[in-house]
């Protein structure tokens, strides 16, 4: 296939649309189902570079949910913990620790599953009957991946009535050095960003403690992976092999900070045993059950256990998560590492990313106030890798 005609680009006024390789070659991709859109193909595009990425680096299957974008979450296929497959929404799903693929997916999609809500799902490896029962029964615009297993792919074709967006991407595919895109009717050319993260990044230890174990190596690189698609500014919270807060696009580091660390909040508390025994209605779907644990978490618009709400979402009324029941489990977290995309310019996002039990971080260095940067991450014991590298995706 040379060219795929698109419905329309970013918006519906703007046609016409399509994707084309330059040089007049076929495009890397084969469209088992659907019509993919403009958003669609960025959003599988990057997260296709970024779980390829961590299963080079790590050599364990990886899976991301994009939106607009960004990823809400990636991770690697580690097990998952009873109470972790819980907050999830697959602690029904028999022989889930089986497939590797599959738990990676469960970690990504369950990680924000707000933002998640009518994602991309990229794969690193071929998708197994597994990975596609549990994201048949998500809200999602499409997947991309390798390739899919035959059940797998006679599954995923039932969603949206037959319409499911399904990719298959050549893995041997390697784009051209340089990319060149237009704005305003003005063409930008750079080369790609082939930088490779791995181990060796983080060799430049600044802080006085240099303690750095393995499962926080893992962790910072999928950290760094992850921010390298992300819309920059962007810091990521990761730990147990997953990306468990993105804080994108935000002018101010510190608001990426804690936006990001706001959202690994949320995660680490709907693990809260209060959380995990919300007695929902029967009746109450799973995109609505994620509306209303946040509201729990956070009290955002509506007090969920109010009377004359309460009813609505539950069999009886839950007794609300108090801010000092929030205190005392959020301090008892700790080892979570954090990656940034660009250099600290000042301490107060250690002293936030301290609160979300922050213990590793890696970050470029290069600030006029990198000495008080590290000088915070000593006065809590931290680990602080300086990479060297910036980050930027725009």
């Amino acid at each position: 296939m040379k060219e795929f005609e698109l419905k329309y680009g970013c918006n519906p006024n703007q046609k016409p649309a399509r994707i084309f390789m330059q040089d007049g070659s076929d495009l890397p991709i084969e469209i088992l189902n659907g019509r993919p859109g403009y958003i669609n193909f960025l959003d599988a595009f990057n997260s296709w570079q970024l779980v390829r990425e961590l299963k080079e680096a790590l050599g364990l299957p990886a899976a991301t949910s994009f939106k607009h974008v960004s990823p809400t979450s990636a991770a690697v296929g580690l097990p998952l913990s009873d109470s972790l497959k819980k907050a999830c929404f697959v602690d029904d799903v028999a022989g889930l620790d089986a497939s590797p693929l599959a738990c990676a997916y469960a970690r990504a999609r369950g990680t924000d599953r707000m933002c998640s809500f009518g994602d991309w799902v990229a794969l690193s490896d071929e998708c197994d009957a597994m990975t596609a029962r549990l994201l048949a029964r998500e809200v999602s615009d499409g997947i991309i991946a390798p390739g899919y297993s035959p059940e797998a792919l006679e599954i995923l074709k039932t969603k949206k009535k037959g319409n499911y967006n399904i990719v298959r991407i050549d893995p041997a595919y390697v784009p051209a050095a340089v990319e060149r895109k237009q704005v305003f009717g003005v063409t930008f050319e750079q080369g790609r960003n082939n930088f490779r993260i791995d181990r060796a990044l983080l060799g430049n230890i600044v802080t006085k403690e240099k303690n750095l174990p393995e499962n926080a190596v893992r962790d910072l690189i999928v950290s760094l992976i992850t921010l390298k698609y992300t819309q920059s500014n962007s810091v990521c919270y990761a730990v147990d092999g997953q990306a468990i807060g993105v804080g994108a696009g935000q002018q101010s580091r510190i608001h990426c900070t804690r936006l990001a660390g706001t959202k690994a909040d949320t995660w680490f508390l709907r693990q809260h045993e209060k959380v995990l025994a919300l007695p929902f209605l029967d009746t109450l779907k799973r995109p609505d059950r994620d509306n209303v644990i946040d509201g729990y978490i956070n009290r955002n618009e509506e007090d969920v256990c109010a009377d004359g709400i309460w009813q609505k979402y539950f069999k009886t009324r839950p007794e609300p998560l108090t801010d000092a029941e929030i205190r005392a489990y959020l301090s008892g977290i700790d080892g979570v590492s954090l990656g940034s995309d660009a250099f600290f310019p000042f301490d107060d996002n250690i002293e936030r990313a301290r609160r979300s039990g922050v213990r590793y971080v890696a970050e470029p260095g290069g600030s006029i106030r990198d000495d008080a940067v590290i000088a915070c991450c000593d006065k809590y014991g931290m680990t602080m890798a300086f990479t060297g590298m910036r980050l930027f995706h725009h």
